[in-house]
């Protein structure tokens, strides 16, 4: 099948992810839906996931919006165009005051790429006198991450049987436990998600101390 069969599956696996979060009680929940790496993929796919990403936009937001689900879209939005723009923020709008799950979409995302614009961002704080460079500390940098006021991840599912970070959250990932699953994305269920979280309820988490 060619890419954008897998991609429009993909979408729906999206929709049965945040309904298995809202079953489960999982509060904060990050997809990585469209990497600053995958402006390289042929000009036809890449449209095609814009334009699913449209339709997605516009045909999901009010069942976000009606299950208490608020969307928050991380990432570069400079190279997104002007109507997708005007999308995500009246969805981030819509939904702001939603507490039941927090819909985090990275989307023209990359680690590397977050850490640098976090990086200018305090450097040009620096010099305008705004904060001494030996203030800056672990908390004042991770609040000038797109990931600002997220707690960091608990667990990370990687499908497909890929078992690689791919420049996804690399600061926020310090402590985090990962799961790796053959499933593909598109054939993702609660049956996965569930496994992974009773996986992790069997995990002893130290975050660098030595097993008591």
């Amino acid at each position: 099948m060619p890419p954008v069969f897998g991609h429009r599956q993909g979408a729906d696996a999206v929709r049965r992810a945040v309904e298995a979060c809202g079953n489960l009680g999982v509060r904060y929940l990050t997809l990585y839906a469209f990497s600053s790496e995958n402006w390289q993929r042929p000009a036809g796919e890449v449209t095609e996931l814009m334009n699913l990403l449209r339709f997605y936009l516009r045909k999901e937001i009010e069942a976000l919006h009606k299950n208490g689900v608020r969307l928050r879209v991380i990432g570069d939005r400079s190279r997104l165009d002007r109507d997708i723009l005007e999308l995500i923020d009246n969805a981030e709008n819509l939904t702001r005051e939603h507490q039941s799950l927090e819909l985090i979409v990275a989307l023209n995302y990359g680690a590397r790429d977050e850490i640098l614009r976090a990086t200018r961002r305090l450097a040009a704080a620096a010099v305008a006198g705004e904060v001494a460079p030996e203030a800056i500390d672990q908390q004042q940098f991770a609040a000038a991450l797109d990931t600002s006021g997220v707690p960091d991840p608990d667990l990370l599912i990687r499908t497909s049987g890929e078992q690689r970070i791919s420049n996804f959250l690399l600061w926020q990932l310090a402590y985090t436990e990962f799961v790796f699953l053959d499933v593909h994305w598109p054939d993702f269920s609660e049956e996965h998600l569930r496994g992974a979280l009773e996986e992790f309820g069997r995990r002893e988490r130290r975050y660098g101390a030595c097993a008591g």
